[in-house]
């Protein structure tokens, strides 16, 4: 999800991309974008109520239908336990997690430094999520169920979908799209 501006105020354009990888290879099978202005303002928390409109309107667009959805967010490691993960995961009854380069809520202890390593993330006494080590000696990422997948399934995922890269190859791909997406949108100065 690419926004224009900063990104914070209500009416403010946006766009969406879904980017369908073969598992396997890595490489595109198919690509969609949708635009859109933002409905919903920046709310911490309640970004699923801004993005999910777009989000789903691209995953419409594709002919194809992923086996799994990787979102750059969140799932359960969410302060109401249902972020855009699970959220997209409800509305699409398909698999989905989610990947997110920075915590958003509970406690956990630093994993080790190889690739693979991971450490649990507590909150309310809860494990929401995992804090894995994608590449050796680079910052972690925060994994979390969404719907219809279970951590250590989402975490194998994010290691397979990261083999060069700290981010998974789905949320790179997709970012790119929607910013050139939504600079096609904004004419030059």
């Amino acid at each position: 999800m690419s926004y224009e501006g900063d990104g914070g105020g209500r009416g403010g354009r946006l766009a969406a991309a879904a980017v369908v990888l073969d598992a396997a290879t890595l490489e595109v099978v198919e690509e969609a974008v949708a635009t859109g202005t933002a409905a919903f303002p920046y709310v911490p928390g309640l970004l699923a109520f801004r993005e999910i409109p777009a989000l789903v309107e691209a995953l419409r667009r594709l002919t194809v239908t992923p086996d799994l959805l990787v979102c750059d967010g969140y799932g359960l490691a969410h302060p109401r336990r249902f972020g855009l993960a699970c959220h997209v995961g409800v509305l699409t009854g398909l698999p989905t997690m989610g990947v997110a380069k920075t915590p958003f809520v509970g406690a956990y202890d630093p994993p080790g430094g190889r690739r693979g390593d991971a450490s649990p993330v507590r909150h309310d006494g809860e494990i929401v999520g995992r804090v894995l080590r994608t590449r050796d000696g680079v910052k972690p990422v925060f994994v979390s169920v969404g719907h219809r997948i279970d951590l250590d399934t989402a975490c194998r995922h994010a290691l397979a979908l990261t083999p060069r890269y700290r981010l998974p190859e789905t949320t790179r791909r997709a970012d790119r799209l929607s910013r050139d997406a939504l600079a096609a949108l904004t004419p030059p100065p």
